[in-house]
């Protein structure tokens, strides 16, 4: 095994160490130089673990109890912008897939594209693949963004009301 492997083996366990620590002290924010805890009014818990290189940022929702909720996986540009992420749930089964799309000129967050990875729909009229949400952002003349514009695509419960947030993007980075 090379030592980058050796090195990113190590990374991760340390992440995982941290992370379990962080449930352990119950403190709101533990920062490392990989880690970073959230500690939310409901008692739950985000804890965000990223690698050396930057390029990937895991997210663990973890509920008031100390259940793993939710597991997203982010791959990140080299601006810490994501371009995409997995979402699992607490079985680690991958329930969505999402892609990000930034504006030319300004870089700005304009558009998420969620997929659901257990049923691949397929528009008929172009043999792409369809999305299952679509969530839209405006931004004002001072470049704030709106509230997200969240267009669901199939009948049923939304997004929202199964993971208790209107998108998959991350809000600010933490490593920030």
């Amino acid at each position: 095994m090379n030592s980058l492997a050796t090195w990113n083996i190590w990374v991760i366990a340390v992440g995982l160490f941290l992370s379990a620590t962080c449930y352990a002290m119950e403190i709101e924010t533990v920062d490392g130089p990989n880690v970073r805890c959230m500690k939310f009014e409901d008692g739950s818990r985000a804890v965000f673990i990223r690698s050396p290189d930057s390029r990937t940022l895991t997210k663990k929702t973890v509920s008031a109890n100390g259940v793993l909720t939710m597991l997203t996986t982010y791959k990140m540009d080299a601006n810490g912008n994501p371009l995409g992420c997995k979402i699992r749930d607490g079985q680690n089964q991958e329930l969505f897939k999402v892609s990000y799309g930034y504006h030319k000129v300004t870089g700005l967050l304009v558009e998420e594209l969620m997929f659901d990875s257990r049923v691949k729909r397929i528009n008929p009229a172009n043999g792409k693949e369809l999305p299952v949400q679509r969530v839209v952002y405006l931004y004002d003349v001072e470049g704030k963004r709106s509230a997200p514009i969240v267009f669901n695509l199939l009948p049923g419960k939304t997004f929202e009301q199964v993971f208790g947030v209107k998108s998959s993007a991350i809000e600010s980075n933490p490593f920030k």
